[in-house]
């Protein structure tokens, strides 16, 4: 294990009402809170164990005991701190630089079948480059991460969250600031029907088809029978 490496994985408690809202219209909210515990699974088994540190970034700050009893006690948990997601995302890179890690990424939990490849290409270009980004294709991005003595707020400020010029936003910043950064491969959260409809597209070539999350939308009876 690196030990000046950490990936950061900021997840919401999955609780009805509070997480996946834009499925909420077209879905019943059981199956919502039941995939996004999925998706947090699956990430978990995928990449919480490799050549960094691991950090379980949770929301709400108060709820690691319930965060525990759902997900185990084999993590080290960061509650999330701030007001908006910008400060919180900021909090978590200071918080981890201060523990002494040198590169430090951080990653969603809306996109379930993110490959392994991508969090090692992420560190291994943070060796010669300031920071890296991953863009999703809805505008945003799903993975940021820095070197240490690259890091900048700014980033995280005067964005507004879920729009779809986040990421260029983003990168206009780190240009602006003389970043070198690297651009991972466009990837996808999974917010819209349609994103979960390419999902099972996607899940269906690879060995995400034996998903928690390929498994509770085959049990709502979303995924057609090959």
């Amino acid at each position: 294990m690196h030990p000046q490496r950490c990936l950061v994985m900021f997840a919401k408690y999955p609780a009805p009402g509070k997480v996946k809202t834009r499925l909420n219209p077209h879905f019943p909210e059981e199956m919502i809170v039941r995939l996004y515990r999925a998706f947090i699974e699956d990430l978990l088994a995928r990449l919480a164990h490799g050549d960094y540190e691991f950090r379980f970034a949770y929301h709400p700050p108060d709820r690691e005991e319930d965060f525990r009893r759902a997900f185990g006690d084999n993590y080290t948990y960061l509650p999330q701190t701030g007001g908006q997601l910008g400060e919180k995302m900021a909090g978590a890179f200071r918080a981890c630089f201060a523990e002494g890690f040198r590169e430090v990424v951080l990653i969603g939990s809306d996109s379930p079948d993110l490959p392994r490849e991508i969090i090692g290409e992420a560190f291994g270009k943070l060796s010669d480059h300031g920071a890296v980004l991953g863009p999703a294709d809805d505008g945003g991005y799903y993975l940021i991460g820095f070197r240490r003595e690259a890091f900048t707020a700014r980033v995280f400020t005067g964005i507004t969250w879920g729009g779809r010029d986040v990421a260029a936003k983003t990168l206009a910043i780190l240009a602006w600031e003389e970043k070198q950064v690297h651009i991972l491969p466009v990837w996808r959260d999974i917010d819209e029907p349609a994103d979960l409809a390419a999902l099972i597209a996607a899940g269906r070539k690879k060995e995400f088809t034996a998903s928690r999350t390929m498994a509770c939308l085959n049990d709502y009876g979303l995924i057609a029978p090959a």
